[in-house]
């Protein structure tokens, strides 16, 4: 199918870009990397009245070390992380994560603004959002304001932008973790996930002092459970705490049937993830050691 009829801008600004949403009055569309908007705009899902092209706007592609966060621009691309050797250092969970966003060619096109934008629940950056606890800078005909992760994804494919409004950039700040693991099963790889499980961790002997824990794919929008990591730190690291782990996971989540997979089913795969990513996070600290 071809997309419906459109006007076409290129504004060289972020001010001009926000006027351009303004003068829309809520009919305009941001063309980031478009790996989201143009099938919605083939098959005719979304009709907006003028697209409005970002990739002119110079200073929005960076990744940027500010001591305690990495700061990225909403114009960087997914393979930017991917290969960012700050990402790995600092961000270990979403240099992992990076890998597992669709193929290459997206990636290479693909940015953070457009998909934290686009709030899918089975995405990878919108989960890491909620994982760092990052703060996300949106730009409007009002002036800039930030919003912490788990303000700004409401429901699926919802976000709390207002029609004239976009991101410019995105904060996570650098958790002083030393065992991470990120885990995620999808039918096919580069496919959306069933689920995931993103974890970090550190550990003092035979416990941990501190766990950060997010899952995606289970529900409307991405999940950081911070109940289960209370329950985590208070676990022996014994054999069995990877079971317990996974049971703790799994009984702060109530997945939902869909067309791709069961509630039951895709809870089978949270606990099967949970006591992987445990493994994994303790042996990285134990490899690091």
């Amino acid at each position: 199918m071809k997309p419906a009829k459109f006007d076409y801008v290129s504004p060289s600004t972020v001010e001009a870009a926000i006027e351009a949403l303004v003068a829309s009055k809520g009919e305009g569309k941001l063309l980031a990397g478009g790996q989201s908007l143009l099938p919605l705009l083939n098959f005719r899902m979304a009709r907006p009245s003028v697209l409005i092209d970002l990739n002119r706007i110079d200073g929005l592609s960076y990744i940027e070390d500010r001591e305690d966060r990495i700061a990225i621009g909403a114009l960087t691309r997914h393979s930017d992380l991917e290969c960012s050797p700050l990402v790995a250092s600092r961000l270990p969970v979403m240099a992992a994560a990076m890998r597992h966003v669709a193929h290459l060619a997206i990636r290479n096109r693909g940015t953070i603004g457009g998909s934290l934008s686009h709030a899918d629940p089975a995405a990878e950056l919108p989960m890491l959002s909620a994982f760092y606890n990052a703060r996300i800078s949106i730009q409007g005909p009002n002036g800039l304001r930030a919003v912490a992760a788990e303000e700004f994804f409401i429901d699926a494919l919802t976000s709390c932008l207002e029609p004239d409004e976009m991101v410019v950039e995105a904060e996570f700040p650098i958790l002083e973790h030393d065992g991470w693991a990120f885990e995620e099963i999808a039918r096919r790889f580069g496919d959306f996930a069933l689920a995931s499980v993103a974890l970090s961790v550190r550990r003092s002997g035979s416990s941990l002092e501190d766990a950060r824990i997010a899952v995606m794919g289970v529900a409307d929008t991405p999940l950081r459970l911070k109940e289960a990591e209370r329950e985590l730190v208070a676990l022996t690291l014994d054999e069995q705490a990877p079971e317990l782990f996974s049971e703790v996971v799994a009984s702060k989540v109530l997945p939902n049937d869909d067309l791709h997979a069961s509630g039951e089913y895709r809870t089978h795969l949270l606990k099967e993830l949970s006591k992987r990513a445990l493994r994994t996070a303790l042996a990285s600290k134990e490899h690091a050691a």
